[in-house]
C-alpha cells in the first residue's frame, strides 16, 4: 500500500483504497512510497506497472534504511527515472528532495523545510511544557491573591 497518494479535484480524506473508476475516473497524480522490510522486489515491481498503467505522473519511492530517493515522472506513456532527484523540485507539488549523508530533507513551495515527525512531537512537548509552566504561574499568582484577601474570580478583565 502506497505511503501517500496525492489526487487533485478530488475531495479530502481517508481511503481504504483509491479506486479510480469510483473518482469520476480521475487518476493519482502523485504517489510516494516508503520501504519497509516486508517489501519484495516483486511487489515493488508491480507497483510501478499499475502506477505506469494507471496514469500516475510522479512515483516516489524512499528507503529509509538505505536513505536513498529514487524518483520517475511521466514522460508521454511511461514513467521515466528521474536522474538527478537531489534539489529535485516535483512539477506538480512544488517542493523539493534534498538529499544529504544522513537525511532526506523536504521543502516547501515556500523554501521552509517540512519538520519530521520526532521534530513535530518535540515542538508539541515543548508547547505542552509552556503551557504548564503558565497554568502553575496562574495558580500561584491565584494563590497569592487569595493571601491578599483577593478574589481572582472578582477581577475584571
Amino acid at each position: 500500500m502506497p505511503y501517500v497518494l496525492i489526487a487533485f479535484g478530488r475531495p479530502k480524506g481517508r481511503r481504504g483504497a483509491y479506486r479510480q473508476w469510483e473518482e469520476e475516473d480521475i487518476p493519482v497524480q502523485v504517489v510516494f512510497d516508503i520501504l519497509s522490510p516486508s517489501n519484495t522486489g516483486e511487489e515493488m515491481s508491480s507497483k510501478f506497472e499499475f502506477y505506469q498503467t494507471y496514469g500516475v505522473e510522479e512515483y516516489y519511492l524512499y528507503n529509509p534504511y538505505r536513505n536513498d530517493l529514487t524518483g520517475w515522472i511521466r514522460r508521454g506513456s511511461a514513467l521515466s527515472e528521474i536522474q538527478q532527484i537531489n534539489g529535485w523540485i516535483s512539477p506538480r507539488l512544488g517542493i523539493r528532495f534534498e538529499l544529504t549523508f544522513q537525511d532526506f530533507v523536504i521543502y516547501r513551495p515556500d523554501g521552509d523545510r517540512f519538520l519530521s515527525p520526532v521534530e513535530l512531537k518535540r515542538l508539541a512537548d515543548q508547547e505542552r511544557q509552556r503551557v504548564e509552566q503558565e497554568r502553575q504561574r496562574a495558580d500561584r499568582l491565584a494563590e497569592y491573591l487569595r493571601s491578599m484577601r483577593i478574589d481572582p474570580d472578582q477581577i475584571p478583565d
